[in-house]
């Protein structure tokens, strides 16, 4: 009887480890928690490209990673790609902005 108590407790931490080993992160892949806020945090940039009245949002994509923001896409002057990147560095939670905007 008390084997198979101790099997049962040894299986719950296990599944327990393999539960919490899945859910971290490392250098080149996010845990889900992170993926979940990045999902956010890029929702949150599209919504300030597209509230802007000189941005043009289907011309602007927006990709987040731990908290990085990329810019990418084509715009016509140089003034749009630093405000798209002044934009996306003022929402709450941007750590960082990569702008890979090209000017065409």
């Amino acid at each position: 009887m008390n084997q198979a108590i101790f099997i049962r407790r040894l299986f719950v931490v296990l599944v327990l480890f393999a539960f919490l080993a899945g859910c971290s992160s490392s250098r080149k892949q996010e845990s889900t928690g992170e993926y979940i806020d990045d999902s956010i945090l890029t929702t949150k940039v599209k919504a300030e490209i597209f509230n802007d009245p000189e941005l043009k949002v289907l011309q602007i994509n927006v990709e987040s990673y731990k908290g990085v923001v990329q810019l990418s896409g084509f715009v016509n002057s140089a003034r749009i790609s630093t405000r798209a990147a002044r934009l996306a560095q003022s929402v709450k939670g941007v750590k960082g902005v990569k702008n890979s905007i090209i000017v065409k």
